[in-house]
């Protein structure tokens, strides 16, 4: 049985890029386009048009990452109950993952409700002026501080993702599953980290990252 996996690694890699390189352009290039127009009632309306159709392709990347990271989870499980810290680091991506989509999804939702308002003037997609309706004004407040979260979150997972690439070296869960005999100190998880070594070995350079 193959110990590469490729197409689970391409769909988390390739999904969580396109989240967090969308929600970053958006911020900066949609929103921050759209705020240069001339027209104050035409500015929401604009960036609106372009989350819109934005929409389904990060769905799609979303889905993607997800189906990609439960695959890895499934296949890396064994370490994960071997090796000191992967664990924890599984725990803190798990969490920075349902951070991410509520926030995600929360910010969609004040998008939507944006887009519905139709053209109110204001002097940037996140910033009302006194003649904003103040259900719209109320909505950009939020949608000021979640613009940004979202690329905070996904860029977390993108580190976090790095280190656990870094947990993956033989060297690492040599002395990781080294740790877990020492705490536990019994003949079977001894078996375990041998056997977990001796897989560590043989596995393509091209998969342990």
């Amino acid at each position: 049985m193959s110990e590469r996996h490729t197409a689970l690694r391409s769909m988390h890699d390739l999904g969580l890029a396109a989240w967090f390189g969308g929600s970053l352009m958006g911020a900066f290039g949609v929103n921050g386009g759209a705020a240069q127009i001339s027209d104050s009632t035409q500015r929401l309306p604009v960036a609106s048009a372009g989350w819109s159709r934005w929409t389904p392709v990060n769905a799609a990347a979303i889905g993607a990452h997800l189906a990609g990271a439960v695959g890895e989870l499934v296949t890396e499980s064994p370490r994960v109950m071997a090796q000191t810290g992967v664990g924890r680091a599984s725990t803190l991506k798990t969490a920075l993952t349902v951070s991410a989509l509520a926030v995600t999804g929360y910010s969609r939702l004040l998008g939507m409700k944006l887009e519905k308002a139709g053209s109110p003037p204001v002097d940037g997609i996140t910033e009302p002026n006194h003649q904003t309706p103040a259900n719209v004004a109320s909505a950009q407040r939020q949608m000021k501080a979640l613009q940004w979260a979202v690329p905070a979150l996904t860029g977390a997972l993108i580190v976090v993702t790095a280190y656990m690439s870094e947990q993956q070296k033989p060297g690492e869960v040599f002395r990781g599953m080294l740790n877990r005999v020492g705490a536990m100190g019994s003949p079977r998880a001894m078996g375990k980290m041998a056997a977990l070594t001796a897989l560590g070995k043989r596995m393509p350079m091209s998969s342990r990252r």
